[in-house]
């Protein structure tokens, strides 16, 4: 079949780490000879649907299904969710994306939890698996009725055209389309002779729809700007080539065609692993990592699959680097370090099964000692399909974990923090005062530059712990709007430089852009201190400004954090001010002194300074959005400390732990 291609991007030639290893073997004319079948393509039993999980799932899918059972039942036979008109067009009318996101995301819930109470109910003429089944095929029917799988923010169709509703003649392949065609993809595979049964034509027409919407446009357009052909490669390059790749293994028109969109997506993984760092780190930060390298991680386990071993990317070197970014980044117990739109204390129902087997397989046994201690045994009631199943067929990792003295104690996983860690990639670095343990302080610093993914202006932040809660912190983000990813994202008070752990120079918060960004960046990791020192001065667009070193010291001897800053400027008296975010109750106790009381009850922080040198106030910041309170509370507190107009100076905040 020849494809009619569209769009202006450049051309893809450059080979990255997979293609690098793979050649010729992940080309089209190969991967058509490679394949497996549709039937056999899916790394779970296929076909019949409870005949093949019936002996995986056991009683642990009595156990990691409960909370999928309770949901399912209390829904069977109620209306399904409905996405109206009018809930998509608010995204154009005044912003709000969550009102049509939240109906879609809870019909495809609903169709999942369908999918696997058919599973793990024994099936048969007249029994209570029928009724799953029956809720199964009016999932999958609304789901091809729906006139758009795009999320009304990434509509490309609707203000070149002046309109508010999409126009299904030109699919949008978003990360909304290629999730339901996955998800399709996945149904039609373990349940796919029992929906040919009762209700056939049902899988025709889905696939009809699958390759209508995604498979085609996915081919036959080069100027999606998440493929990254102009350079800039995010996270919904593996996120959406990921869930095509399922798609076209099991509706892909078999022979050429098939072969070729599956290389085509194996291109997605490549680029997107290609821009990786060599680190592995993701600027994006921890929470963006399931949703980004881990959709690479499960991609790459499909195709291994699929290709009965001939393109296993365990030898990839970035591939075990970022393998190895979640428990980098772990903090202590829930808590994690955020950056840009991340949270601290994200969701704890990531499909933990991925860095676990990809642990097991490269050796490293810090990933999986991580990846045990965050297992929790359930599959959630909103758990994407594709992944729980993945989950459910994975006997080794739902059975009771090997021995490891690190997952009995009082807080398991611990053994997988290190004492310290410095990402070049990311300009990110993590210290605590004793490896193993989140006992005691720990000293995060953010370098890099304010072009990042999904950026917050915050070149040369600082988050500080105490037993592993944050209690100098990063908000992270709000609920989406129209406004977070438009003109105006700076002006949402979590994205500007002025609520971050940095200075505000001269009246002056710091510019966005990549040349606003950490120069001279030095690290020294040594058993007694952790530092890092590099100058903000490119950060802010203020005349005069020769440099402002910012130097921040983890002292493990001695217990405390140190952070200093040192600027010096050409001419002018001008004051600049420095800004700390607090989490928890604040008190200030006299003059140059602050207690910090964390939530989670760790230990409070003593933050000490000169106050002959800087004036103090606080100001209390309410939190009325669930994605912030959820997280902090009721409210954050900025610690605001005016330093003096001179022209050279410098001045330290000190922290350490309360009792």
């Amino acid at each position: 079949m020849t494809n009619t291609v569209t769009g202006t991007a450049r051309s893809d030639r450059k080979a990255g780490p997979l293609l690098a290893a793979w050649g010729a073997a992940a080309t089209p004319g190969a991967l058509a000879g490679t394949l497996l079948p549709p039937d056999a393509a899916l790394p779970v039993p296929g076909g019949g649907g409870s005949a093949g999980f019936g002996e995986l799932l056991g009683a642990y899918g009595a156990r990691a299904l409960r909370a999928v059972r309770e949901r399912a039942e209390a829904e069977a036979g109620t209306p399904w969710p409905q996405p109206l008109a009018s809930q998509y067009t608010r995204y154009f009318r005044d912003g709000n994306r969550t009102a049509y996101e939240a109906e879609v995301f809870e019909r495809q819930d609903r169709l999942t939890r369908a999918v696997l109470m058919t599973l793990a109910t024994p099936g048969g003429p007249a029994t209570d698996s029928e009724r799953w089944l029956d809720e199964v095929a009016d999932g999958m029917s609304l789901l091809c009725e729906q006139t758009s799988w795009c999320w009304p923010a990434h509509e490309d169709t609707c203000r070149p055209r002046g309109t508010v509703l999409p126009d299904p003649a030109a699919p949008c392949l978003d990360l909304g389309a290629a999730d339901v065609a996955a998800q399709l993809a996945w149904a039609d595979h373990v349940l796919g002779d029992r929906l040919d049964a009762r209700y056939p034509g049902l899988r025709e027409r889905v696939r009809q729809e699958a390759r209508a919407r995604v498979l085609r446009p996915f081919v036959e357009r080069r100027d999606w700007h998440w493929l990254g052909l102009d350079g800039d490669v995010h996270n919904w390059c593996p996120w959406i080539c990921g869930n095509v790749l399922v798609a076209a293994l099991r509706f892909g028109e078999p022979g050429e065609e098939r072969a070729s969109q599956v290389a085509w997506a194996v291109r997605g993984l490549d680029r997107y692993l290609a821009a990786l760092p060599e680190d592995g780190s993701i600027d994006e930060g921890y929470e963006y990592w399931w949703n980004g390298a881990c959709r690479a991680l499960e991609a790459l386990d499909v195709l291994e699959h699929a290709t009965s071993g001939a393109l296993a990317a365990s030898g990839v070197p970035v591939v075990r680097a970022t393998l190895r970014f979640p428990h980098l980044m772990r903090l202590g117990g829930p808590w994690y370090l955020n950056l840009a739109d991340a949270r601290a204390r994200p969701p704890a129902d990531q499909p933990w099964h991925v860095p676990y087997r990809w642990g097991v397989r490269l050796g490293e046994h810090d990933a999986v000692r991580h990846a045990r201690s965050r297992r929790s045994g359930e599959i959630a009631a909103t758990t994407e399909l594709g992944r729980a199943l993945l989950e459910l067929a994975d006997p080794e990792w739902h059975t009771p974990a090997p021995s490891d003295p690190d997952l009995s104690g009082p807080e398991p996983g611990e053994g997988s923090l290190m004492a310290a860690v410095w990402l070049p990639g990311t300009q990110v670095g993590l210290a605590r005062e004793v490896a193993g343990s989140a006992r005691g302080l720990t000293l995060a610093v953010k370098g890099g530059h304010n072009a990042e993914h999904h950026n917050h202006n915050d070149v040369g932040s600082v988050v500080v712990a105490v037993d592993g809660v944050p209690v100098l912190v990063d908000a992270g983000r709000p609920t989406y709007t129209a406004q977070t990813f438009g003109p105006d994202r700076y002006a949402i008070w979590t994205m500007q430089s002025s609520w971050h752990n940095v200075p505000e120079v001269r009246g002056t918060p710091q510019g966005q852009g990549p040349g606003c960004r950490a120069r001279a960046v030095e690290v020294a990791d040594e058993s007694a201190r952790f530092e890092t020192r590099m100058d903000l001065a490119a950060a802010y667009p203020v005349p005069g400004l020769e440099h402002w070193w910012r130097t921040a010291r983890l002292d493990r001897r001695a217990s405390f954090v140190t952070v200093e800053d040192a600027w010096a400027f050409t001419a002018g008296v001008e004051p600049s001010v420095l800004h700390y975010l607090l989490a928890g109750q604040v008190e200030r106790h006299e003059d140059g002194q602050v207690v910090v009381r964390p939530p989670d009850g760790a230990r409070a922080a003593l933050l000490t300074w000169d106050p002959a040198v800087a004036t103090s106030t606080l100001t209390v910041r309410a939190l009325d959005d669930p994605m912030l309170s959820e997280v902090w509370g009721e409210r954050l507190t900025r610690l605001e400390l005016r330093l003096p107009g001179t022209a050279r100076g410098s001045f330290e905040l000190r922290v350490e732990a309360h009792p």
